[in-house]
């Protein structure tokens, strides 16, 4: 299966650009991993432990990455139909369904290379309650080992000692020593002790370009244009001098948006007149990403914030950030502190902080079909919000890559009739 055509690069921005750039070098790393003698994992975005992977010379992939370079490429469905004809619900998560294809088809990923097949599988259980089945299927799948670190959910919105305890003990105790006997590599605590000072460098630069969003006018769209900046931190560069030097690009770009006044690079040129600041707690449409981004630029909507870009860390601040000086404990502070592992009033209080210190107008709900974890508990969030802020949302329904359930002109409808509501409370006011 190979992917449609498409330009891919209009509309982007220097550090967007150089984004595609240190992926595609990620690319070639795992391509040559196994004749390098290198072992390779699959392994999650929420919950990764990259810099400890990287002490052991291991190249993993994100097969949920893989999943949305599918959607991106237009080519989801096609892997998804072959999953649900091998007897996968249309209940499932898309992600799972899309990988589950890739595999059926031959392990043939999004830009028409073979992936290479796991080692072992690594899996931080958090977060995602459907991940644990997920991987049941890859271990099945591959006939190879799943190294597991069992974490609890916050459920008071709080993480004890005691639980980060029993994390460090899972690392030391379990994870540790079987890494170093599948790799023959002898762990090395100051080889870890740097990535994470690397780590907490970019912490520090991605919380400063999140937080750039309050500024008016907004340099950097929130969604679509975090995506991008996103990926590198969510995935393999953390911990690598490649991560810090791209995100000072980044930032350096962004603070130049900033001294200009000027508002993000889109694929429909520069967004100028910035009519609403809007929070948005939803998923992506990835195999619809262009079209549903511009149904906000059309509006002159931008996303100031949102909750999708911290599946893999609160990089709005640096409260969590991982610590040189507490290797193990950071490590599981940052992981048990990803967005998906908060309580629904941790959420509320999340996009509550959005919403009122970002300067927004108003603020979405977008429940993802085939994402359980995600989209429990959303109309509750909204009702609370309003209550707490005195703002009204949106609610609109869509899925992940799976184009069955993306309308895009319903979506423009209900875009469309939130902001005109917005607009009348202004003229009343």
């Amino acid at each position: 299966m190979v992917a449609k055509e498409r330009n891919y690069d209009v509309g982007k921005d220097e550090a967007m650009l150089a984004e595609k750039v240190i992926m595609a070098s990620y690319l070639q790393k795992l391509e040559s991993a196994k004749k390098e003698g290198k072992k390779v994992c699959y392994t999650f975005v929420p919950g990764s432990l990259i810099e400890l992977l990287h002490c052991f010379d291991i190249v993993p992939v994100w097969p949920e990455v893989l999943g949305l370079q599918m959607g991106l490429r237009k080519i989801s469905d096609d892997y998804i139909e072959v999953a649900e004809n091998a007897g996968y619900s249309d209940d499932i998560c898309s992600y799972v369904k899309s990988s589950v294809g890739m595999f059926l088809k031959g392990n043939i990923g999004p830009y028409g290379n073979k992936i290479p097949e796991p080692d072992f599988l690594f899996l931080v259980n958090s977060q995602c309650f459907t991940f644990m089945k997920w991987w049941e299927i890859l271990r099945k799948t591959f006939n190879c080992p799943i190294v597991t670190i069992n974490l609890p959910y916050r459920h008071h919105g709080i993480t004890t000692k005691d639980e980060i305890k029993y994390g460090v003990k899972q690392i030391e105790k379990v994870v540790i020593p079987q890494l170093e006997e599948m790799t023959g590599i002898k762990f090395d605590m100051d080889r870890l002790k740097g990535e994470l000072a690397l780590s907490r460098e970019m912490e520090e630069d991605v919380a400063s370009i999140f937080q750039a969003g309050k500024n008016i006018p907004c340099p950097v769209d929130g969604l679509f244009q975090a995506l991008y900046y996103i990926g590198p931190i969510n995935t393999y560069f953390r911990g690598t001098q490649e991560g810090v030097d791209f995100y000072k690009l980044v930032r350096k770009v962004v603070e130049k948006r900033v001294a200009a006044g000027e508002g993000p690079m889109t694929p429909f040129g520069k967004m100028k007149e910035q009519k609403y600041r809007l929070a948005v707690d939803c998923g992506i449409t990835w195999d619809h990403f262009k079209e549903y981004s511009k149904i906000f630029y059309d509006e002159g909507a931008i996303t100031v914030a949102s909750t999708y870009t911290k599946v893999g860390g609160l990089y709005h601040s640096t409260e969590f950030s991982h610590d040189p000086d507490e290797p193990f404990e950071s490590m599981i502070r940052q992981n048990m502190t990803n967005y998906a592992n908060h309580t629904i009033e941790d959420r509320i209080k999340i996009m509550e902080h959005y919403i009122n210190d970002y300067h927004c107008d108003g603020y979405m709900i977008g429940s993802i079909k085939s994402c359980k974890s995600f989209s429990a508990g959303l109309l509750t969030m909204m009702n609370e919000l309003e209550k707490r802020t005195g703002i009204s949302g949106a609610f609109f329904e869509m899925d992940m890559m799976d184009s069955r359930y993306f309308s895009e002109a319903n979506v423009r409808t209900r875009i469309d009739s939130y902001l005109r509501m917005i607009d009348a409370k202004r003229k009343g006011a």
